[in-house]
């Protein structure tokens, strides 16, 4: 009778999407997986370099989204590539976001989905506002909100060990993008602490949601929410699409390269590794972006930064390299 009892649970499992729990390994934790889903398994250091060359993607995507908002208005944009996006997501792995969204419940990504719709909405309302390093360093400072957040929300705090680095990431950036280059605090500015703010809840949320839906899933239907906001935002606000009709073709090159780059890859690349990591260290790890955006905004805008800028660049890059070899504090979901 037993053995038929554990048989029949069994054969009932399938049916539920259940997590794996994250099990530290290495001194750092495996990925979660959805029932049902193709499996996915990061380790953390690989977790790590992903979130590094998500950065790498972002750091060239925010001068070159300056010149592109010369031409095309914010939201006009904005919706062009997400719709862009979604339509090359669907293309490649429809049948497998369609498999997955069946899996699901809307309340398993709203919350994540939302969060960084609104981030990418007001992150790049702030491009086009304030100097793109300006936008990278506030932008940044959800390396600390992270933390606060999983502690507000679930209780959760970090080890100490961490802290240290933490604050000389905070002192590394305003090295680099504070004495190295902030000019005032107006409204681009006070939008881009919103955006710290969203997108570290789009990283609490959607470390939460990736329990129960796989990453290519939640790419997804954060690429579709970000897709109605952008071309609601656009009719309302910027005409339609009536401007597209000056875009030239090196301004569609720079669409596409956020669309599939910024978007496609940076949405897959931050989910994947929030798999493997937790919410905090991809947090401080994508501290590195404003040092990419840095580079790019000198090379392409003619943006320069001071030595205490210089300095701030050398500070992060070290803490990064520092906190990949700290071991996480334990499960990578909240």
């Amino acid at each position: 009778m037993e053995k038929q009892s554990e048989i029949a649970l069994a054969e009932d499992v399938p049916n539920k999407i259940s997590p794996i729990a994250c099990k530290p390994e290495g001194g750092g934790a495996e990925a979660t997986a959805v029932e049902g889903a193709p499996s996915l398994r990061l380790t953390p250091r690989l977790a790590i370099g992903l979130i590094l060359l998500q950065s790498l993607f972002f750091g060239l995507g925010d001068p070159i989204s300056k010149e592109a908002y010369h031409v095309v208005p914010v939201y006009a944009l904005l919706s062009m590539r997400y719709l862009l996006t979604l339509l090359i997501l669907f293309l490649f792995a429809g049948k497998r976001i369609v498999a997955g969204l069946r899996r699901c419940r809307v309340r398993d990504w709203i919350a994540s989905s939302l969060c960084i719709a609104c981030a990418h909405m007001s992150g790049n309302v702030a491009i086009k506002l304030t100097a793109a390093t300006s936008v990278a360093f506030l932008r940044s400072l959800c390396t600390v909100m992270t933390p606060l957040l999983v502690l507000l929300l679930f209780r959760r705090k970090y080890s100490r060990k961490h802290i240290p680095i933490q604050i000389l990431v905070v002192l590394g950036l305003y090295l680099l993008c504070g004495l190295g280059g902030l000019s005032g605090f107006g409204a681009g500015e006070m939008l881009s602490l919103l955006t710290a703010l969203l997108l570290a809840g789009s990283l609490v949320r959607g470390q939460e949601s990736l329990s129960r839906v796989d990453p290519l899933t939640l790419s997804a239907v954060q690429t579709a929410t970000a897709a109605v906001m952008g071309t609601a935002c656009a009719f309302l606000f910027d005409g339609g699409w009536t401007s597209l009709s000056a875009v030239t073709p090196r301004i569609w090159g720079i669409i596409v390269y956020l669309a599939i780059a910024c978007t496609v890859g940076g949405f897959l690349l931050q989910n994947a590794a929030l798999t493997a990591v937790s919410a905090r260290t991809v947090a401080l790890v994508q501290s590195i972006c404003p040092v990419m955006t840095a580079l790019f905004s000198f090379l392409l805008l003619g943006e320069r930064l001071s030595a205490p800028g210089l300095l701030g660049a050398g500070i992060i890059v070290a803490c990064v390299a520092g906190e990949s070899l700290l071991p996480e504090d334990g499960s990578c979901n909240p």
